[in-house]
């Protein structure tokens, strides 16, 4: 990118100055070496966002910003319903709810590493993964109906973990608002036989270990220590949020020149939040996000299954489920005021600071868990939140380290098996159905998720707590 068209704030901060169509500002969260490697269509994207009608403070872009699908991999922009603001199918993303959850364990790296083998087949023989895959789990009708308005609290019902899992996760596991008759036919097609699945593309489940603490109290409160195994877990809404998000943009963008929106990108087709169709979308995103926690519910409660048979008597405990691709209804305060806004996140987390009233009793103090994925061979971060990101980004942090390269041209440059095997010399086992899935993955086509999570942590998004290696990957 550029630096010669960006006013510098800080070291970590650049502006775009509100010109033109824009009606705010956009700022982008970068040090100099991550603003250089950026990809210049960032700017042209987070620039169209900052267009839309509705906006409020400015249209941010986080750390491991890259180019996607309307706005950028890690844009969040908030929009005022009472301003004409507006909810963007672009603005959230084919995969909603694509998430991250951390169960910790009493378990050690040692003991991972006495049976890595072994433990790394059955996994992958249990966690169902890649292109189209199907679970064992096919829900009729109603069944389909009661998960996409229940979220995680139906999987808990139904037997696919604990009540004390939900109150680890945003929302308490369930999206209020989900308007499951309005998903249609062709989306619940979808998704009747892809519950308890990853995936393909980034989704993957990782048994990792503890390497390095940075904030030891954050670090306590969350039980987490040097040494400790883990396991990572990051997917989303398969088939049913990619068709929502495919019948939405098509629709928004037909309907937007009745609706007096010229859209600066036909990929950031939208609504205005008080109409009929964002009203109706809006309450088919929400069914798309308890899909998706409906889902990593029962990815957990499978790998539990397979940790118990393992190590008879292990503890699983799940610290916390963040969302990326999501629109939320939440209070900021702009300018002195208190105001109700819709804040899309898309590539980005909540990163919510000590005593918010959305987090659980025992993280009040402390903040909420910022989960931070980032390749194979690279290793994870949990964060916390800060109370500075309500001003800088109206409370969001980044999520994972951000593509360097396409999936096409990391294809062309690794293969499958090498990636594999320099993985293996490392003592990381990756299990895979696809070669070319693995090295469309490869670490080196991502940034370096160590600088993207410092320079987070500097901007004031979140703080550093933990480091972790991975062990074993059950890639999509």
């Amino acid at each position: 990118m550029d630096r010669t068209t960006l006013e510098k704030l800080g070291p970590y901060a650049w502006r775009i100055p509100q010109t033109g169509s824009m009606r705010v500002p956009a700022v982008i969260y970068a040090d100099e070496v991550l603003i250089d490697d950026m990809d210049t269509k960032v700017a042209e994207q987070i620039t169209n966002v900052a267009c839309l009608p509705g906006i409020v403070a400015a249209a941010y872009a986080m750390p491991d910003a890259h180019w996607g699908y309307g706005f950028p991999i890690g844009g969040v922009a908030a929009f005022d319903p009472d301003e004409g603001g507006v909810v963007s199918a672009g603005g959230v993303g084919f995969d909603i709810s694509c998430g991250v959850r951390l169960l910790t364990t009493n378990l050690s790296r040692a003991d991972i590493a006495t049976q890595q083998e072994p433990f790394a087949h059955e996994l992958s023989r249990t966690i169902p993964a890649g292109v189209g895959s199907r679970g064992r789990i096919e829900l009729d009708e109603a069944e389909m109906a009661a998960m996409l308005a229940g979220g995680a609290a139906w999987a808990v019902a139904e037997g696919y973990g604990r009540n004390d899992d939900l109150e680890r996760i945003e929302e308490r596991g369930t999206m209020t608002g989900a308007r499951p008759d309005l998903v249609s036919a062709r989306a619940l097609l979808r998704q009747r036989r892809e519950m308890g699945t990853l995936g393909s593309g980034n989704h993957y489940l990782e048994v990792q270990s503890v390497a390095e603490i940075f904030d030891a109290e954050a670090a306590r409160a969350f039980g987490l220590e040097v040494g400790q195994a883990v396991v990572m877990i990051h997917c989303g809404s398969r088939g049913l949020g990619h068709q929502i998000g495919t019948e939405y943009l098509r629709e928004m963008a037909l309907a937007a020149p009745a609706q007096g929106i010229v859209l600066p990108d036909r990929e950031l087709a939208c609504a205005p939040i008080d109409s009929e169709l964002g009203q109706r979308y809006l309450g088919v995103l929400r069914a798309g996000v308890n899909c998706a926690l409906a889902n990593r519910q029962i990815l957990t409660h499978l790998t539990r299954g397979v940790l118990e048979r393992f190590f008879p008597g292990v503890r699983a405990d799940l610290l916390y489920d963040v969302s990326h691709n999501t629109c939320k209804e939440e209070t900021h305060v702009i300018d002195g005021r208190a105001r109700r806004l819709f804040v899309h996140r898309k590539g980005a987390t909540r990163s919510l600071g000590p005593d918010y009233p959305d987090l659980p009793p025992a993280l009040t103090a402390i903040g909420q868990p910022v989960l931070i994925g980032g390749s194979m061979g690279t290793g994870s971060y949990v964060l916390v939140g800060d109370a500075r990101s309500e001003a800088a980004t109206l409370s969001s942090a980044c999520h994972g380290a951000g593509r360097a390269m396409s999936r096409h041209e990391a294809a062309r440059t690794w293969t499958g098996a090498g990636i594999q095997k320099e993985l293996a010399a490392r003592g990381i086992i990756v299990k895979s159905p696809s070669r070319r899935g693995i090295a469309e993955e490869a670490p080196g086509a991502y940034k370096s998720v160590e600088r993207v999570v410092e320079v987070a942590e500097r901007a004031g998004l979140a703080r550093r707590v933990a480091r972790l290696a991975p062990m074993i990957c059950i890639k999509g």
